[in-house]
């Protein structure tokens, strides 16, 4: 008994394994992209929150080298500016 080969049937095997490792490597840099997306907004959402503290550091940096603020906290500190005379006031009630 002679065996007949298919060749329809080898035929479909064969698209069916070649259809499988082709969806197999669109999965692959598919799921590639998305965590490399992923990585991409987390390191955007940083960038972000880095220019709000920058934003927020260079006022206050403009702040401090301005004049009034400097007086205002040497005075907070009980300084006093050249010439000027310092009191105290003893003697007050406590405010608790």
């Amino acid at each position: 008994m002679r065996l007949r080969i298919r060749w329809d049937r080898v035929g479909r095997v064969g698209l069916l394994i070649v259809l499988a490792v082709v969806v197999g490597l669109y999965v692959q840099h598919a799921l590639s992209y998305f965590a490399i997306r992923a990585q991409a907004d987390e390191k955007l959402a940083a960038v972000q929150r880095m220019t709000k503290v920058n934003l927020a550091l260079e006022r206050e940096r403009q702040s401090l080298t301005q004049r009034s603020t400097i007086a205002a906290g040497a005075r907070s500190l009980g300084m006093v500016m050249v010439g000027e005379q310092a009191y105290m006031i003893t003697g007050l009630p406590s405010a608790h």
